[in-house]
């Protein structure tokens, strides 16, 4: 598998690097060392974000005469020779031989000093805490004799700290130094340069500029100024039609995401710009992460078909938990508006779900379809579909064909899918469509339940898939404009998380790869606040404190410029050039646990490489459900003195 690139280049990587070392920051015994050439940039941020001394440490590898490719042993800076004595010992290399190859190397990486760093002397490490740093380690062969070599001029603690490289090497670099550091550590490691978007040659011209650079007062971290300066006004996270009109331009795809399943103002937000967008741009579909049986239901609502009296019954099909994702009153209020836009208008707007959890929900609607057109048809739907039958929910399904009842259900289900897209029908193209989308969500969602106890990863792109799927085959059939809502970490592009490396990939992904100039990803962030959310899988919805963000995150980098406001990347690009830095960045679904937040809701990502725009929301609030528990009434784990003593 391809290991996917984290850090656009050296410099960023050594900045994601410093935060992790930030404990070493201004202390008058530290100083970075830096493997050239490679090492150097991502050292000198290092240095930079500590405030401590830089220098190289060159390490020149002592080859056998005749296996040059070989190393004996190892020269360094500071004139030490380590030499591998069982090397030495089998190839009977004397001591002749040895001198005169270490001469040779010495007046090499004499050389090399005097290049990088003039006439000056190397920085004395003795009885000092060094951190070597390197852009990655692969086998770890030329950061060993590093080490050895550093050991010889007695520091008083030495650090290894690199952006990349295997776990199996950090671990096993880790007996020979006080501490290794490594940022990432890729499942599927193939090459440094793998974790690099720019992975280009460092010149000699650029060390000496860094090296030059890092004698100087460190300059100050600027980027909230630059943040500030290219944020434009999002009061309660709504762009204004300008700003969100030019952004969209004639794409025929915009994805709203949300940080969290249960924030009112992404929600609210969300079906504010989307109003605009089917007023102004001609937009005729909002597609959002629910089931596509649930959504159908208040899809007929909106257009005046069903028997639901309003929008809260017409949502009731919403009951699966989490059901107050979509029972709410930002909900209940954005699929009233829409009824009543569609009643006075000639261009039906429509609602739609994309995801793929009603595994029994789709069976009867095939089958209830099915009744109607062809009854023979429908008795082999409901034999084929019979093999479901283990328990009322996907989960016991999973559960079931974990130990062998999903072995043939698999076939009968595509046999289904099969008959019913080959067969002719009389009624209407919707209901066929709605039909078809059902059975592919049941083929789908079996494949889904069988593979959920196999691994994170396939169940999650095999999700991502089914709705991305979804979504075209929802476009082809419509011809039309689409508005799709769903959480962050479902729209925003993988590519540019720490997912990549281990082989996710998501819905963003996937419309960017397949309409590359046709779709805008625009992401939702924020600070602190409450949120709407259950402790557990099932549980009750609570009204829950949303923690504020931790150091070193997106969050906490945003909450500095102060404020509701957007960041529009095509327009904004020295604050793109700030956020393509590798952050942490928080993600709660309908499952928040704020003891455990940095474990559960954080991962690193290149929030402007992931969207075209950042909308962020300082202090938000829980979503309201229709349906409120006491607890939630109560505000749950809020303090009593909520807000004033966050």
């Amino acid at each position: 598998m391809r290991n996917e690139r984290l850090f656009r280049d050296r410099r960023d990587a050594g900045r994601v690097l410093a935060g992790l070392l930030a404990h070493y920051r201004d202390r008058d015994d530290v100083v970075v060392l830096a493997l050239p050439r490679g090492g150097v940039p991502v050292a000198y941020e290092v240095a930079r974000a500590l405030h401590a001394p830089l220098d190289v440490f060159v390490v020149r590898k002592l080859g056998l005469p005749r296996q040059p490719e070989l190393a004996m042993g190892a020269l360094a800076s500071g004139g030490v020779v380590v030499l591998n004595d069982d090397v030495v010992r089998r190839a009977r290399v004397d001591e002749d031989t040895v001198r005169r190859v270490t001469e040779q190397e010495q007046k090499e990486l004499l050389r090399r000093e005097r290049v990088y760093r003039g006439a000056a002397h190397m920085i004395d490490v003795a009885d000092r805490t060094v951190l070597l740093v390197d852009d990655g380690l692969a086998t770890g062969a030329s950061t060993r004799a590093a080490v050895r070599a550093l050991r010889r001029l007695r520091p008083a603690r030495l650090v290894v700290a690199v952006p990349t490289a295997p776990a199996s090497t950090c671990r096993e670099l880790a007996g020979e130094v006080d501490e290794v550091v490594c940022a990432t550590t890729p499942r599927d490691f193939a090459a440094v340069g793998g974790s690099y978007v720019d992975f280009g040659q460092t010149t000699d011209d650029e060390v000496r500029s860094l090296l030059r650079g890092a004698e100087g007062t460190p300059v100050a971290d600027t980027s909230a100024a630059v943040l500030r300066g290219d944020a434009v006004p999002a009061p309660g996270g709504v762009l204004s039609d300008e700003v969100l009109f030019d952004l969209v331009g004639d794409a025929g795809l915009v994805l709203f995401g949300e940080a969290s399943h249960g924030t009112h103002e992404f929600y609210a937000a969300r079906a504010a710009m989307t109003r605009r967008l089917i007023e102004e741009k001609g937009f005729r579909a909002v597609a959002v992460e629910a089931d596509w049986p649930d959504a159908h239901r208040v899809n007929r609502h909106v257009r005046g078909r069903g028997g639901d009296r309003d929008a809260e019954e017409a949502l009731r099909g919403f009951e699966r938990f989490p059901a107050w994702m979509w029972r709410n009153t930002d909900v209940v209020d954005f699929v009233t508006w829409l009824r009543a836009h569609n009643a006075g208008s000639a261009e039906q707007v429509g609602f739609y779900g994309l995801d793929l959890y009603s595994l029994h929900r789709s069976a009867a609607e095939v089958v209830a379809y099915l009744e109607g057109v062809d009854p023979q048809a429908a008795a082999r739907a409901r034999e084929r579909y019979s093999c479901l039958e283990h328990g009322e929910d996907g989960r016991a399904y999973a559960r079931a064909a974990a130990f062998g009842a999903g072995d043939d259900c698999e076939r009968r289900v595509v046999e289904q899918l099969v008959e019913l897209c080959s067969a002719r029908a009389a009624l209407p193209d919707d209901e066929r469509f709605h039909a078809e989308r059902n059975a592919q969500l049941v083929r789908s969602a079996e494949e889904y339940y069988r593979t959920m106890f196999g691994g994170r990863v396939s169940s999650w792109n095999l999700r991502d898939r089914h709705m991305a799927e979804t979504l075209e085959a929802l476009r082809d059939h419509l011809g039309a404009k689409i508005v799709v809502w769903a959480h962050n970490s479902h729209l925003g592009d993988a590519r540019a998380t720490e997912f990549a490396a281990r082989g996710e990939l998501n819905v963003g992904q996937l419309v960017r790869e397949r309409f590359p100039d046709d779709c805008r990803l625009i992401g939702f962030t924020t600070y602190t606040g409450t949120v709407t959310a259950a402790d557990d899988w099932g549980g009750p919805a609570d009204r829950k404190h949303v923690r504020p963000a931790l150091a070193g995150s997106v969050e906490e980098q945003l909450h500095e410029v102060g404020g509701d406001f957007a960041l529009v990347f095509p327009s904004a690009p020295r604050g793109a050039r700030v956020l393509r830095t590798s952050r942490l960045e928080r993600a709660i679904g309908v499952i928040y646990r704020p003891r455990a937040e940095r474990h559960s809701h954080y991962f690193r990502a290149r929030p402007a490489d992931q969207f075209d725009a950042l909308i962020h929301v300082d202090r938000t609030t829980a979503l309201e459900p229709l349906e409120r528990t006491p607890r939630w009434n109560r505000g749950g784990d809020l303090p009593d003195s909520y807000p004033h003593a966050v």
